[in-house]
Order: C-alpha cells, then sequence, then structure tokens
C-alpha cells in the first residue's frame, strides 16, 4: 500500500523556485549530465572510469531530486498569508529569548528556497508554541533536553 502523500504548505515564491528548479533539472541538468556520460563512455573501460561513475551518480542524485520535487508540486497548497501581529505558517517571526533576539520563518523547509531567514517547522516544540500567537505573547516550550524555554514574540509580518 501506498504511503499517503502529505501535503506541503508553500507560499507563491517557494512555489515557483521549486517549479523553476524541476524545469532546470529536467531540461538544461539532464542534458548536460547526459552529455558528461557519452563524453566518459567515449573514452573506454568503463569499470575504471572515474568521471563515468561520478556522472552515473550525479545522474541518479538528480533523477531523486526530479522524483521528490514533482511530488512536492503534486501535493503543494499555497497558504494564505496569516495576519500581520498573529503568528501562522509562512510568517516572519522577531522572538526574545532572554535577551537575544531571532528571526525566523514558520514553515516546512521547503519555504526556505523563497527565504533568506531559517525556517522553524511547525511540528518543532518551539514552532508549536508559537502557532497561533500574537505579538506581545509570551510563550513556553519543553526543550528536546527537557528544559522549559520562554519566548516573547516582539513581531509577526506575512512571509511576501
Amino acid at each position: 500500500m501506498a504511503e499517503e502523500e502529505k501535503v506541503v504548505l508553500l507560499t507563491q515564491d517557494a512555489y515557483d523556485k521549486l517549479k523553476e528548479e524541476l524545469t532546470y533539472r529536467e531540461g538544461e541538468y539532464r542534458d548536460e549530465i547526459t552529455q558528461r556520460i557519452a563524453a566518459a563512455r567515449a573514452e573506454g573501460d568503463l569499470s575504471e572510469n572515474g568521471g563515468y561513475q561520478a556522472a552515473r551518480e550525479e545522474q541518479g542524485k538528480n533523477e531523486g531530486r526530479i522524483n521528490e520535487l514533482i511530488v512536492k508540486l503534486r501535493n503543494a497548497k499555497i497558504m494564505e498569508a496569516p495576519d500581520a501581529g498573529t503568528v501562522g505558517n509562512g510568517s516572519i517571526v522577531t522572538i526574545d529569548m532572554g535577551g537575544r533576539e531571532m528571526v525566523y520563518v514558520l514553515g516546512s523547509r521547503d519555504i526556505a528556497v523563497a527565504t533568506d531567514y531559517d525556517v522553524i517547522s511547525p511540528e518543532s516544540p518551539i514552532g508549536a508554541a508559537i502557532l497561533g500567537a500574537k505579538e506581545g505573547d509570551t510563550v513556553s516550550y519543553k526543550a528536546p533536553n527537557g528544559r522549559e524555554i520562554s519566548v516573547t514574540i516582539t513581531k509577526a509580518t506575512p512571509l511576501q
């Protein structure tokens, strides 16, 4: 039985960048690898041809990434921008961790292609704690080491 495919929440920008990567990998990059394999084959003995082996390995990685992108894009749901001031999927969140201010995007790691910010998963302990919080709220979560940590949401804006 096939594993149920999970919905991938993406911003429009992240979706567009993944689509662009897929187009590149299916076209230009795939052709480049094919040419490298053909050139290495022309050199003769493939059993001791490092260039051939490397190109074949790269071809396998590329095809794997293509398949991954196809599944993600097929299961993608463009998320609605969260309201300013409230933390939601796709929010840029500024948090105060005991005097140290940090800025993150809340969402799947696939959103990372559309931003320079570090990404926090909504399923992580801190992500679950801040999801739905509003600017000025202080929330607590239990870190993997068991320590209780409090953070204050100082700013929450939609990722554009």
